[in-house]
């Protein structure tokens, strides 16, 4: 019996996955007859966490549909906002620490693991903790354990923040977390935390902050400039009030 054939595709966004001969209108594809449309788009080299709506010959069908001979598929790409939750929390492997400090300079959520903990561990704690995982691994977000997952388009911090935002929406906090750990910051007096001052610091600033979890101490040093401008850029663009 002929293996079926189906017609494939896909939408622009999903083209920097897929091979060039699939990339330029619809192309041709011949399955086994028993796998599922999910494993076929996969096996094309696109995660399901990057695909939206699947639609055979103009309606819409799960990734358990099993492709049949002559079917046309199209294969969007994910919806933005992405409802994931109403404040998503985020997971971020080895290769994303600044992603993940900028996160946290927004008030989000955003767990980090180094050094690598490995795909079988970074999947079970997305899992358990009901976090997004945001990687550029393509291996990784397909590993079925996962509670939800995204691929980080670009290699620049800027861009890979703006992506995170645009997708997700989540709402924004400003200068509520932790950059090292992720903890909560509250407002504490200059004597709590002075130990952690040089004299030039402690003379110069009045209004700290200190993180609950690990006790960093903060304050609007020589760097704030840098780190205000991209909170206020991140606000101006996504939403959120600056504190």
């Amino acid at each position: 019996m002929d293996r079926p054939q189906i017609r494939l595709e896909f939408a622009p966004e999903l083209h920097l996955f897929v091979s060039a001969p699939r990339r330029a209108g619809r192309s041709e594809l011949r399955t086994d007859g028993t796998s599922t449309l999910g494993h076929v788009v996969e096996s094309l080299g696109v995660p399901l966490t990057e695909v939206g709506a699947l639609l055979v010959d103009g309606r819409p069908v799960p990734d358990a549909h099993v492709p049949t001979d002559g079917e046309e598929i199209t294969v969007a790409a994910v919806a933005r906002p992405q409802p994931v939750g109403e404040a998503p929390r985020f997971l971020l492997d080895v290769h994303l620490g600044t992603l993940a400090r900028r996160l946290r300079l927004l008030g989000i959520d955003a767990a980090y693991e180094n050094p690598d903990i490995g795909d079988a561990a970074l999947a079970a704690r997305s899992a358990a903790e009901r976090r997004v995982m945001l990687s550029r691994d393509r291996g990784l977000l397909r590993r079925r354990e996962l509670f939800a997952g995204a691929y980080v388009y670009s290699h620049r911090p800027a861009e890979q923040l703006r992506d995170v935002l645009s997708r997700f929406a989540p709402p924004l906090v400003p200068w509520s977390r932790c950059t090292t750990c992720n903890g909560t910051l509250s407002a504490v007096a200059k004597t709590t935390v002075r130990e952690q001052l040089h004299d030039g610091t402690e003379r110069s600033y009045d209004a700290f902050a200190q993180c609950g979890d690990c006790g960093q101490a903060y304050w609007r040093g020589a760097h704030h400039a840098r780190l205000e401008a991209i909170v206020t850029d991140a606000v101006r663009e996504f939403g959120g009030a600056p504190r």
